[in-house]
C-alpha cells in the first residue's frame, strides 16, 4: 500500500468498499431473516433463526469439526490432485493439436456426467472410503484445471510466438519464458473454480457413502440431522460448508494477487 492510499480516508481507499459492501448487505441478510420468523413464529424444526444455528453450532462445535477437518481432508486431497494432473494433461495437449482434439473429448465427458451418478461406483470399486471419495472429488475438480490451462498456454502473444521461433528457441524454452507466464492468468481462475468444486464433490461423495452407512464429514452430519429432524444442526453444518467455500475461494484470489499483481492487468490497481 502506498503513501497516499494509506493518507486517504478509510470510506476512500479502494479495498474498503470490496469487504464492506458484502458485510453490510450479509448483516441486513441476517437480520431480516431473524426479524421474519420470530414475527411468523416460524418453529425451529421448519426454519431456524441465526441466533439459533449461532447456539447450536456453539454446542455441538466438537462433533462438528471434527466432520469438518475430515470433509476438508478430502477437499485438500482431490484440489491437490486435480492440480496436479490437470497441468501435466494441459502441458500434454499443447504440444500437439492431434492429441488434444483427441482427448479433449473425454476430459468434457469426465465434466458431464453427475458426479452422483458414478460415486457409487466408485465407491464399491474402490475399497478404501478416505480414497474412494478423493477420487469422486478429483473427478469433479479436474476439468477446470484442464480447460483454463490449456487455454492459457495456448493463448499467447503470436507476435512473440515468431519472435521466438525466429530466435530458434527450444519448445521446452518457449514453454518456460512464454507460454507458462502467459498461461498463470488462466491457471489461477482455473484454481477458483475448481477449489470450490473439489469440495462439492467431497461433500457429494460423502452424502453417497453415508446413505451407505459409512461416513463422518460434514455431509454424513447433514444427512443425521436430516433423520433426526434436528434442522438447526443442518443448518449449522451447511453454514461450514459455506464458509469452507468462501475461504477457499479467498486463497485462491488471494494467492492469484500475489503472484500476478506486480506484471498482469487483472491484478492490478
Amino acid at each position: 500500500m502506498n503513501t497516499k492510499t494509506m493518507t486517504q480516508p478509510l470510506i476512500n481507499r479502494p479495498g474498503f468498499w470490496r469487504v464492506a459492501a458484502p458485510l453490510v448487505i450479509g448483516v441486513f441478510l441476517l437480520l431480516a431473516w431473524q426479524v421474519v420468523c420470530t414475527l411468523l413464529e416460524v418453529p425451529p424444526y421448519l426454519v431456524p433463526t441465526p441466533v439459533v444455528i449461532g447456539k447450536t453450532l456453539a454446542s455441538d462445535w466438537g462433533m462438528l469439526l471434527d466432520s469438518l477437518l475430515v470433509t476438508l481432508k478430502i477437499t485438500f486431497l482431490a484440489f491437490a490432485f486435480a492440480v496436479l494432473l490437470g497441468v501435466a494433461i494441459a502441458f500434454l495437449f499443447v504440444q500437439s493439436r492431434f492429441i488434444e482434439i483427441s482427448f479433449f473429448p473425454y476430459a468434457i465427458i469426465l465434466q458431464v456426467t453427475p458426479i452422483v451418478a458414478i460415486a457409487p461406483l466408485i465407491i464399491i470399486w474402490v475399497k478404501d472410503t478416505t480414497a474412494a471419495l478423493t477420487v469422486c472429488a478429483t473427478i469433479m475438480a479436474l476439468f477446470p484445471i484442464i480447460s483454463n490451462t490449456t487455454l492459457g498456454l495456448r493463448s499467447v502473444n503470436p507476435g512473440l510466438l515468431n519472435l521466438f521461433r525466429l530466435n530458434k528457441a527450444t519448445r521446452w524454452q518457449t514453454l518456460r519464458r512464454l507460454r507458462i507466464p502467459s498461461a498463470l492468468p488462466y491457471f489461477f481462475g482455473g484454481l477458483r473454480i475448481s477449489s470450490g468444486l473439489a469440495l462439492i464433490g467431497a461433500v457429494v461423495a460423502e452424502f453417497v457413502a453415508g446413505t451407505g452407512g459409512t461416513g463422518s464429514g460434514l455431509a454424513y452430519q447433514i444427512l443425521q440431522a436430516g433423520f433426526q429432524l434436528n434442522i438447526p444442526r443442518l443448518f449449522a453444518a451447511l453454514l461450514l460448508i459455506t464458509l469452507t467455500g468462501i475461504l477457499l475461494f479467498w486463497m485462491m484470489s488471494a494467492l492469484s494477487r500475489a503472484m500476478l499483481a506486480g506484471w498482469h492487468e487483472s491484478e492490478m490497481g
